[in-house]
């Protein structure tokens, strides 16, 4: 039987690992504003794994092995799948708890821009809105320290408006690794082009490629997602997967004419998010 509660019930996961700092501070962070937690990540670093599932196989076992986190009073569990499986999982009721909200990270190290396609941390979230549930996905840029409790207050507040959205909402949240006073606040921001970093051919042979990381080749605009976050600000990003796009010429069930252009975003036709089953 599932497992109702008057408290909104959260699934917190990640790609960094059940062991990780970041999410046991955010399980404990949204655990102590009242929400319902229930911790399901990966027995294993999914970083870059983005919403892949990878080999689904029935009657193939998934390892499974609850776990403890120091101030943390739910349930936690490290699953051997990747953070869009945990979310699937949780989503058909291993758990025992119909999920309101999925929360993923807190990822050390910024998620911003085109590249957030790529992020496990953000898959997870954008795996949520695919099962019908609304999704926020939280990282922080790298310091020594990093200030996990700054982007899990953040978190906290991101979510109470979160709770209230409509269905299949997926916020994308970066937060300056600051104490939470040297934050300027939180604004909505764009993608910027690149992420922080970016990834170039280091080396190259005729058996192997070596990448290495580069700083983007401009700075990033100021009202972008990695700009804001740059100068001091938790930035906000509503996003959108499994999406269409339609032009005014091209509409479902219209017979297809090679002569006519191929709908896309770039040309400034309609993204709509594709049909689901699910109630949510």
């Amino acid at each position: 039987m599932r497992r109702m509660s008057s408290k909104t019930r959260v699934l917190v996961t990640n790609d960094d690992g059940i062991e990780h700092p970041g999410l046991h501070a955010l399980a404990v962070h949204i655990e102590n504003s009242g929400r319902d937690v229930t911790v399901v990540a990966p027995d294993f670093n999914a970083s870059g794994l983005s919403a892949a599932l990878g080999t689904i196989t029935a009657g193939l076992p998934i390892a499974l092995k609850e776990q403890t986190i120091d101030g943390f009073n739910g349930r936690a569990y490290g699953l051997n799948a990747p953070p869009a499986t945990c979310v699937l999982i949780g989503q058909l009721g291993a758990f025992g708890v119909d999920f309101d909200v999925v929360v993923s990270g807190i990822n050390d190290g910024f998620n911003t821009g085109r590249s957030v396609l790529h992020s496990g941390t953000v898959g997870a979230a954008l795996a949520a809105q695919n099962f019908g549930m609304r999704g926020l996905a939280v990282s922080t840029s790298q310091t020594d320290p990093i200030h996990w409790q700054a982007a899990a207050h953040y978190a906290v507040v991101v979510l109470s408006a979160l709770e209230l959205a409509s269905p299949r909402c997926t916020v994308n949240l970066n937060v300056p690794s600051l104490p939470v006073n040297e934050i300027k606040g939180i604004r909505w921001g764009g993608m910027a082009p690149f992420n922080n970093i970016r990834s170039t051919i280091g080396e190259q042979t005729d058996e192997h490629v070596i990448l290495k990381m580069a700083p983007p080749p401009s700075p990033p605009e100021a009202d972008t997602d990695l700009g804001l976050a740059l100068n001091g600000y938790a930035s906000v990003t509503s996003i959108h997967a499994g999406s269409e796009v339609w032009s005014e010429h091209i509409q479902p069930n219209d017979e297809f004419d090679p002569a006519l252009p191929i709908p896309a975003v770039t040309a400034g036709d309609e993204l709509r998010p594709a049909r689901t089953y699910l109630p949510r």
